[in-house]
């Protein structure tokens, strides 16, 4: 990670556009968010020093799944299984192809 580049991968920047647009959608107000996310990161650096990347946005993809679970949006089941179905796809889809998810 460098000034230049923010997030040291894609999914991290995603991750982050796709909170932010969720709270500007009135899914969570950002106080709530910062709440949250403080505590998942204090509960991560309770065992151990965290990296200040990985571990952060370990941290950041855990709060926003319990956001999304706790007010319905998302509920881990569901998340569970789409992220299964997702998995699937992509371990099938041969290279250079469109990865679709079946129905």
């Amino acid at each position: 990670m460098t000034p230049e580049r923010p997030f040291a991968e894609p999914w991290q920047a995603e991750l982050f556009a796709l909170t932010l647009a969720l709270s500007e959608a009135g899914q969570f107000t950002w106080g709530h968010w910062t709440e949250a996310f403080g505590a998942t990161l204090k509960r991560h650096g309770a065992t151990r020093e965290l990296d200040g990347n990985a571990d952060y946005y370990a941290a950041w993809l855990e709060t926003l799944e319990g956001l999304l679970d706790g007010s319905g949006l998302a509920p881990k089941p569901l998340a569970d299984e789409m992220r299964d179905r997702w998995e699937a796809a992509y371990l099938s889809t041969p290279h250079g192809k469109p990865v679709r998810i079946a129905d």
